[in-house]
């Protein structure tokens, strides 16, 4: 373990000095070798769930093969190794968003089901007349769950954006008030691309008394991010959008409010004593992780994160300032194209939302698809965002560490082909 460890960081420095090695990291992505349609694959879709390296492949062969078992419950061999490396990659969380200690993260099975835990654990709290302060650009999971809570009598506001694709800093001072308990917004939007100030967002929130919740499944994956410095009282992410496999997600929260939340789910090992009278519940975090949880997935988050880590998130960053500059200049020459979100490549994630006169986003989705590129097209689950914009979808074109610029000049190519075939 040791010696992999040193590697890991040899490894590290070394990109640090160079930048990513895109070439070389592609190599353990055997998923962009084959070809689609006859097309090699262009893989322009990490918003929505990326690719996964043979590291965190083998990590859940890993463990199906050799030491599969519950965790926390037996104390014969195998089971102690399961939660050896479970709780390892709950410590390896932890590090990686500099929580204060591993007693802060809670393994849900999405971001969408933290969020939904806050939403519930919280809403049992409110009260008629309390308000909810979020935002038109949020994530359906970062609206629907609070939604809920309006059958309370809770009040929901909506900062709006301005012209530059940016949260309105006004309306926040504005809406947030004695009366605000919550406000839920979005580090990063999966539409626009647009980074958020959390920090100074959550000065607003904490001057008033309310607490911040943080939807960062498209922060965490792609910037390095410290809760501490940005003040967050909780943050949600998911596994998938970050290397890992599907059905994990984190739940961040400062230790003193988790204890004080009531859990989400019932029953396993969320548990400390039960009589047929009464339960106790047990310590943070699991308290919150009831029955028996995505042991495999949980391992595979760890294995993605060391994996990560290894890259350097700053330079994860800077790559996709890089892709997210150079697609932006090629896209804006394309006639008849409107390009969602801030223009500047540094105020975004490395996410571009795009429409062509003429052409339903759709149909570009398809004929990208005929030429090997995947990407996202519809409503983003963000459909108020989309009546914002003034229109119904949008073609979106999302960018990793695995992608070159090779690939944005084979997206220029295929959409200059899809205006040949609408004459547009």
């Amino acid at each position: 373990m040791a010696n992999d460890m040193d590697g890991m960081k040899l490894e590290r420095k070394r990109r640090e000095e160079k930048g990513l090695d895109v070439n070389r990291i592609r190599q353990d992505f055997p998923i962009l070798e084959q070809t689609v349609n006859g097309k090699p694959l262009v893989y322009l879709d990490k918003a929505a769930t990326t690719q996964k390296p043979v590291s965190m492949i083998k990590s859940l062969a890993d463990y199906y093969q050799y030491y599969n078992s519950n965790i926390h419950r037996s104390v014969h061999k195998l089971s102690e190794l399961a939660t050896e490396e479970y709780e390892a990659a709950r410590a390896r969380t932890a590090n990686f968003i500099n929580a204060r200690s591993p007693k802060e993260i809670v393994f849900t099975k999405n971001a969408t089901e933290a969020i939904n835990l806050v939403a519930y654990s919280f809403g049992n709290t409110l009260e008629k007349g309390d308000e909810i302060v979020s935002t038109v650009m949020e994530h359906h999971s970062n609206i629907v769950p609070w939604q809920m809570l309006k059958e309370k009598g809770i009040t929901i506001k909506y900062v709006d954006m301005d012209e530059e694709s940016k949260l309105r800093m006004d309306q926040f001072e504005e809406m947030i008030t004695e009366k605000t308990k919550i406000v839920a917004v979005t580090h990063v939007s999966n539409v626009l691309g647009t980074i958020n100030d959390i920090k100074k967002i959550a000065k607003i929130a904490h001057d008033s008394g309310a607490l911040i919740v943080v939807d960062g499944a498209q922060g965490v994956p792609h910037m390095p991010v410290d809760v501490q410095e940005l003040d967050a009282d909780l943050l949600a992410f998911s596994g998938h959008k970050m290397l890992g496999p599907t059905g994990i997600g984190v739940l961040y929260g400062r230790k003193e409010l988790l204890e004080n939340m009531q859990p989400f789910l019932r029953g396993g090992d969320m548990i400390r004593e039960v009589t047929l009278e009464d339960t106790t519940f047990n310590d943070v975090p699991y308290k919150f992780e009831a029955g028996t949880p995505n042991i495999a997935e949980v391992i595979g988050l760890g294995a993605a994160i060391d994996y990560l880590s290894s890259l350097g998130m700053d330079n994860v960053r800077m790559h996709e300032i890089k892709l997210a500059a150079y697609a932006l200049e090629r896209l804006s020459e394309i006639r008849g194209i409107t390009i969602y979100g801030p223009k500047n490549a540094e105020e975004k994630a490395g996410v571009i939302a795009f429409n062509l006169d003429g052409v339903h986003s759709h149909d570009v989705a398809s004929i990208l698809d005929g030429e090997g590129i995947a990407i996202r097209s519809g409503h983003s689950c963000a459909m108020p965002l989309m009546k914002r914009l003034g229109c119904g979808t949008v073609a979106r074109a999302s960018f990793y560490v695995y992608n070159a610029e090779e690939e944005i000049e084979k997206l220029i190519n295929a959409i200059e082909k899809v205006k040949r075939v609408f004459k547009v």
